[in-house]
């Protein structure tokens, strides 16, 4: 039998939303009641929604996520690669919103 997770702010949570990922493309989807974070590569979708969820006492209705490749980039002629980061798209439940110039 599997133990029962406790509901509340676990340490784990605060390692899967990294930052507010603040562009214009996410300032249109606030617009939609959705909230875009940079999440931790190895999250899924159901901690993020448990992450955001306890963290912002928000509901979250859909989280999709996305992983942007790093570019390949010169730097005094040397080529060097960007690192990968995943993004999450957090929709909200209608009349739900996170102000994401706070801190938690």
């Amino acid at each position: 039998m599997a133990k029962k997770q406790k509901e509340g702010v676990d340490i784990r949570h605060y390692d899967v939303i990294l930052a507010p990922h603040i562009t214009e493309k996410a300032t249109l989807l606030s617009e939609h009641n959705a909230v875009v974070f940079r999440v931790a590569g190895d999250a899924t979708k159901p901690e993020i929604k448990a992450a955001v969820e306890a963290l912002f006492s928000v509901n979250v209705t859909n989280v999709n996520t996305i992983v942007t490749k790093g570019k390949t980039k010169k730097w005094k002629g040397t080529p060097y690669t960007k690192s990968d980061f995943k993004k999450a798209i957090v929709t909200l439940k209608d009349g739900q919103s996170i102000d994401v110039t706070t801190g938690v």
